[in-house]
């Protein structure tokens, strides 16, 4: 089972500007911690090691944060309008544009999806499978 995930970052400060525009409104809060940023989910029982929880830090073995090719974390959200919301403010609070909000067919026929870089390089999903495609 997944528990959490750690994100490597230089920048900490820019980071946790992206994962928090991202991440609060899909009800994480943020928790300062001396090395980085934790962001967990509030009603879970040992929330900083349950599933979901994420960290944002500089890599333990003291060097540079670097991108995973290939590597995604994808975000459930509820509906296409909060899809179109978080990619809005990921892009606003320093991450960038690797796919717009929309459907993709290719993965199923409700699979709506955006696509960003976090300001280190990352790759984020944000998706929906609700079935109502008026979106």
């Amino acid at each position: 089972m997944l528990s959490y995930l750690t994100i490597g970052a230089n920048d900490i400060p820019r980071s946790a500007r992206f994962y928090t525009a991202v991440l609060v409104p899909l009800g994480y809060e943020k928790s300062e911690q001396k090395d980085g940023v934790a962001y967990a989910l509030p009603d879970s029982p040992d929330r900083f090691n349950g599933p979901g929880a994420v960290y944002v830090k500089k890599p333990y073995d003291g060097r540079e944060a670097t991108v995973g090719n290939g590597s995604m974390i994808a975000f459930r959200v509820p509906s296409h309008a909060q899809v179109r919301a978080l990619h809005g403010a990921g892009v606003a609070a320093g991450g960038t544009d690797e796919g717009a909000p929309g459907f993709r067919a290719q993965y199923s026929k409700n699979f709506f999806v955006g696509y960003l870089r976090d300001p280190l390089g990352n790759k984020l999903a944000l998706f929906c499978t609700a079935s109502d495609r008026a979106a």
